[in-house]
């Protein structure tokens, strides 16, 4: 008559019968108020009315043994177990799920009335896994319930083994669990439980992935090489993995290949790619390590460069090595590896380091840095005369004798007169200038004397115009 809704009313009938034990008279008054909710893989437990139905009858069972629960149940109870048994749910639950009229009871609300996740956290909560696992598969559940339901639970309560193995149990292949397995992978790393992680891609046989992981532990959080010494175990699990998995594309090479979705693929070449890095890396932790142990090592950068960064990485890793040896030889070995490993831009590199020994003051160190690189075999004509003129452009006040020392290392004479220009050296430039083919010595030393006219050299200015 007031027009008020009558759902509130249905509902605390039916909770009455709950309550008295009429279980078959509660499901008729609340077929009058709940509702089946509009997408069942929305990730919540359904409304608060079916949730309280469920909390209601949950927290009434008695864990009573099956013979006693089959002589002393009422009618009603025997009566509300048969139907809810007739419902034929595909799958049931060892134990005494099975046997409770009141877990049947919930489980009758739950596929009338609740979501899928309602449905698998009921199964969690009273440890069927399993069923919990086939609802998902058989509903094609998405990912995310997977997660909320299922995995999360796992994981929290230190039933992450058992999950595991129910997931081979039912798919020994893993190909139907794919898309949960890589949404939980995805999950773990947005969460930084990368130790889970790694326990779950070893699980799942992702051997490409699970050593991207082992890079991720060994480069994480290290500040030295001598920290990175410490770590080099998780290098020799990397090259383990990617071993393994270059054995597996072989074996299955030969055969037809299977559709594996999930696992992370990668060609042969890029796998023995990956484990020269590796190795190239070990190389470089135990040099670096054994430096900083002896006290050699004196650059200090705000981060730690690995070769599994980016070129620019890379290129830090080379001009550490050689800088942080005894002397630039002893390093020069092991950056040359690097630079043509990854094809780096070697000249870069050099420049970059002859820069530091520079404002290390180590001159001598230069011209050994030179020796190096024209012994290397793969330098260009002009590459020792380009890294002086780098530095020259950065340093203007290296010390007299060391700078004629390493303008006279130069190959080309062109390169020396520019060298000497930029030093401001323009009596020194005028000399070499005359000892070029005549054409040119002039134009070379009407060069310097404009120079020496600017800077008010008159001294420079009157050789150059008697030469002239």
């Amino acid at each position: 008559k007031s027009g008020l809704d009558p759902g509130g009313a249905w509902h605390a009938w039916g909770m009455a019968c709950l309550k008295a034990g009429n279980l078959s008279s509660a499901r008729e008054k609340f077929n009058r108020c709940l509702k089946p909710p509009m997408d069942l893989n929305q990730l919540n437990h359904g409304s608060r009315l079916v949730q309280d139905v469920i909390q209601y009858l949950e927290s009434t069972v008695k864990p009573i043994l099956i013979a006693d629960d089959d002589y002393f149940a009422t009618l009603r109870e025997l009566e509300a177990t048969l139907r809810t048994r007739s419902l034929s749910l595909e799958m049931m639950c060892e134990g005494k799920i099975q046997h409770n009229s009141y877990y049947q009871e919930c489980l009758f609300y739950l596929h009338s009335y609740g979501t899928n996740l309602a449905i698998i956290s009921f199964y969690m909560r009273h440890d069927c896994m399993r069923e919990a696992l086939l609802h998902l598969l058989n509903k094609e559940s998405p990912p995310e319930v997977f997660i909320e339901g299922i995995f999360i639970p796992s994981y929290e309560s230190g039933k992450l083994h058992v999950l595991e193995n129910l997931l081979e149990t039912i798919d020994p292949g893993l190909e139907s669990w794919g898309v949960y397995l890589i949404a939980a992978c995805k999950y773990l790393q947005r969460k930084n439980y990368y130790h889970i992680l790694y326990e779950l891609q070893q699980f799942m046989k992702d051997h490409v992935r699970a050593a991207m992981t082992c890079i991720r532990f060994f480069t994480h959080g290290a500040k030295s090489y001598t920290e990175l010494g410490g770590k080099q175990t998780w290098l020799l699990k990397i090259k383990d993995h990617l071993k393994v998995y270059l054995q597996e594309v072989s074996r299955t090479s030969g055969r037809k290949k299977m559709a594996c979705t999930f696992r992370k693929k990668m060609s042969a070449t890029d796998v023995s790619r990956h484990i020269n890095t590796v190795d190239l890396q070990m190389e470089v932790t135990k040099f670096l390590h054994r430096c900083e142990s002896s006290g050699t090592s004196q650059m200090t950068g705000s981060s730690l460069p690995t070769l599994f960064g980016n070129n620019n990485m890379k290129m830090d890793v080379a001009c550490k090595v050689m800088l942080e040896g005894k002397n630039i030889e002893e390093g020069f070995g092991i950056a040359f590896r690097v630079l043509q490993d990854f094809q780096l831009e070697a000249t870069e590199v050099y420049s970059r380091v002859a820069k530091q020994l520079v404002k290390q003051q180590k001159y001598s160190e230069i011209r050994q840095l030179l020796k190096c690189v024209s012994e290397s075999g793969v330098a260009a004509k002009n590459d020792g005369d380009n890294i002086i003129l780098n530095c020259l452009n950065e340093f203007k006040n290296i010390p007299a004798e060391d700078l004629d020392n390493l303008i006279q290392d130069m190959d080309s004479d062109e390169n020396k007169i520019q060298a000497y220009v930029m030093c401001n050296k323009l009596r020194s430039a005028y000399l070499v200038s005359v000892r070029q083919e005549k054409t040119r010595a002039v134009q070379l030393v009407q060069h310097v004397r404009q120079l020496a006219e600017n800077s008010g050299d008159d001294v420079v200015k009157a050789i150059c115009t008697q030469w002239l």
